[in-house]
């Protein structure tokens, strides 16, 4: 389980926050405490949003040596197959994009129990498009996870979505993002600094969650588990040194990790907290379609890279009408299109020339 308590801020920070907030009823001041984890939920995923939006070269693909440089060899049933992970993945974000157009803020904020899910399955889709390209065809999560932490640390992503955690138990070190070392606020952000920390917090908890639940599947297992050396016993309390021999479990904490923890929210009473929470059901939701619409994007892209634009632009046109007009067609005439016209060499016409006499 995911908690979002486990996204609670250092008590300071929620003071600081509650003094500088304006004069609340008793009750109003209860919600807004109870709210908190939300919010911060909240503010993380705007933050990866922001960020996105912020950086620079977010959609260059054309710059990146892994992308020019990937031509796979793949079989008819191979680009069937990745067709049909990119069919899934569409109608998962159309599925997505229809909630928004469907209700207001009470809407919204009820619509969590399938946007949650909505939101990382179609992420999901789409990578397994993606790395089937790469010679990956299982749905194993575990597997997956990392696969594309190689390809993250690999950078087979723009930086803006490069970000990565790695490291032992309470020594995690955030990488490509050179502010996460600062004290996030309970703010969105709104400036870089803000969104770099928020997602460094993010990605430190995130971590940090996936240790103790390793730590605990290790533990439960007699064949698996770290036995004190002078007792024999399962030891119940771990120091630096076991928790050491566990590091390798983690791989590394990507983007994959923080969505994730939708779909594990989604699963458990903590959407109810969501649900009950005093936050902005409508930006949380931008929020979430702005990440799945970029991620879709880097992993469509790749996959036209690998089958072909033409192949790609068929699969397109033959999408039943309510995909085929919509946000792919888009995604490919503003983005996708002309990426893969930046790295595909033009074709010079030569002048003929005619046999000499």
């Amino acid at each position: 389980m995911f908690p979002m308590g486990e996204e609670m801020l250092p008590t300071q920070s929620m003071e600081n926050a509650s003094a500088d907030a304006p004069q609340r009823s008793a009750a109003e001041e209860e919600r807004w405490r109870k709210s908190i984890p939300a919010q911060v939920f909240l503010n993380h995923f705007f933050a990866i949003s922001y960020h996105l939006q912020a950086s620079e070269g977010s959609y260059a693909l054309q710059n990146l040596v892994h992308f020019i440089n990937h031509n796979p060899a793949l079989s008819e049933e191979d680009v069937e197959q990745i067709r049909k992970h990119l069919h899934n993945c569409w109608s998962t974000e159309y599925a997505l994009r229809a909630t928004a157009e469907l209700g207001d803020e009470n809407y919204l904020r009820n619509a969590l129990h399938w946007t949650f899910p909505q939101a990382y399955y179609s992420v999901f889709s789409g990578l397994r498009a993606f790395l089937h390209t790469h010679g990956v065809r299982s749905n194993n999560t575990e597997l997956m996870r990392r696969e594309i932490g190689r390809l993250v640390v690999k950078g087979f992503y723009p930086t803006a979505m490069g970000f990565y955690a790695a490291g032992h138990y309470n020594d995690f070190r955030v990488h490509r993002l050179p502010l996460a070392s600062y004290k996030p606020s309970l703010n969105l952000a709104g400036k870089e600094l803000e969104a770099q920390a928020q997602i460094g917090q993010f990605l430190r908890t995130s971590r940090n969650i996936r240790a103790k639940a390793i730590r605990q599947r290790v533990q439960a297992n007699p064949n698996t588990a770290i036995r004190s050396v002078r007792t024999g016993e399962v030891l119940q309390k771990f120091d630096h040194s076991h928790w050491q021999q566990l590091t390798w479990r983690f791989g590394y904490t990507t983007y994959f990790d923080l969505l994730s923890r939708l779909q594990i929210s989604a699963n458990h009473r903590e959407i109810e907290r969501f649900v009950e929470a005093d936050i902005n059901f409508k930006l949380f939701h931008q929020s979430l379609l702005d990440i799945v619409s970029y991620l879709n994007f880097v992993h469509e892209t790749y996959v036209a890279k690998a089958v072909g634009l033409e192949v790609y632009q068929q699969w397109i046109e033959e999408l039943p009408a309510h995909l085929q007009n919509g946000f792919v067609k888009q995604r490919l005439a503003e983005k996708v299109g002309p990426i893969m016209a930046a790295v595909t060499p033009p074709v010079i016409a030569l002048p003929q020339l005619g046999l000499s006499a």
